[in-house]
């Protein structure tokens, strides 16, 4: 899913190509991505875009007459600008993929959303009264004190991971990123909220920080030379999110994950949870008592496995 760095990309990209921009046309080939119906979406066609917001994760156009476009792109929405040329029609969005277009005069931008399931939504609201409504209310973490971060954080006692992923405490973040920051401030992301000391507590402020700060600057830096085309989850710098198997940057430990739904957690044993595996819900169910607690133990059931396969 794209996260707070992306979502900014996206608007940097964006603030060039269609600010002052009327929105010619929209194009909509889903009917599962419209979820309102009050204003008529085609109420905000001929409309001239005065801004561009972000609500968390998501896309806020804002118009004339106190209208305003909420795309939310879930986890496989992405976005694409094709710039217009009068030898040309207009950018098709036939296709499984292809969800909306919209026409500007100088080019389209077309949503695409991969896999089967439609999550991808869109609103049209009025007013700021509506628009609030459309906010979980996660806090925007970039702008907030230590003191702050510390109170929303351990305002529930969850995990850590779980805090750091829910959108009515913090605006932006999501799975790849909260990997990220807690492999920065080396800590396991099953430790509970309201147990963590002061040190840690300062050193996950400050890892989230620098975390969404660098990725942000980076590309922002990207989206300024041009747009944004290829937005993943899976960053080849990246040091923990999506690395399973791979050596650890920091220790060169084997990374290690724990799978749910769609969703992984990736995470270090070495710098983040003391040489502990954590337990991964449907193997160690699985396994019971087998469930390998170490890095060693891991290893020993590794190549058990492999010799009982080859016997």
């Amino acid at each position: 899913m794209p996260e707070l760095p992306d979502i900014t990309a996206y608007l940097t990209a964006l603030q060039s190509r269609v600010v002052g921009q009327p929105l010619e046309a929209l194009r909509i080939s889903s009917p599962l991505l419209l979820r309102t119906a009050v204003p008529p979406i085609h109420t905000i066609e001929d409309k001239t875009v005065r801004s561009l917001r972000r609500i968390g994760k998501r896309i806020v156009f804002c118009f004339d007459d106190d209208l305003f476009l909420v795309l939310h792109l879930m986890i496989a929405g992405r976005l694409h600008w094709r710039e217009f040329d009068p030898k040309k029609s207009r950018a098709k969005i036939g296709g499984r993929q292809n969800l909306a277009a919209f026409d500007f005069p100088n080019g389209s931008l077309v949503l695409t959303e991969a896999g089967s399931k439609r999550r991808a939504s869109l609103h049209l609201v009025r007013g700021e009264a509506a628009l609030a409504e459309l906010d979980p209310g996660g806090l925007e973490i970039l702008t907030l004190t230590p003191e702050a971060f510390t109170t929303a954080l351990t305002s529930e006692n969850r995990t850590l991971k779980r805090a750091l992923t829910d959108p009515r405490i913090f605006a932006g973040i999501g799975n790849a990123y909260s990997d990220e920051i807690l492999h920065a401030a080396q800590l396991s992301p099953l430790a509970q909220t309201r147990k963590l000391n002061a040190e840690e507590l300062h050193r996950l402020f400050t890892a989230t920080i620098s975390t969404l700060t660098l990725w942000t600057d980076r590309f922002n830096t990207e989206a300024e030379k041009s747009f944004p085309e290829k937005v993943t989850a899976f960053r080849p710098e990246m040091v923990a999110h999506g690395r399973f198997g791979q050596p650890c940057p920091r220790c060169g430990s084997p990374i290690q994950r724990i799978r749910y739904a769609d969703n992984e957690t990736n995470y270090c044993p070495t710098c983040q949870t003391g040489g502990k595996v954590l337990a991964d819900r449907s193997l160690s169910r699985l396994l019971g008592s087998d469930w390998p607690r170490t890095l060693d133990e891991l290893e020993a059931l590794r190549k058990k496995v492999i010799r009982n396969f080859c016997e």
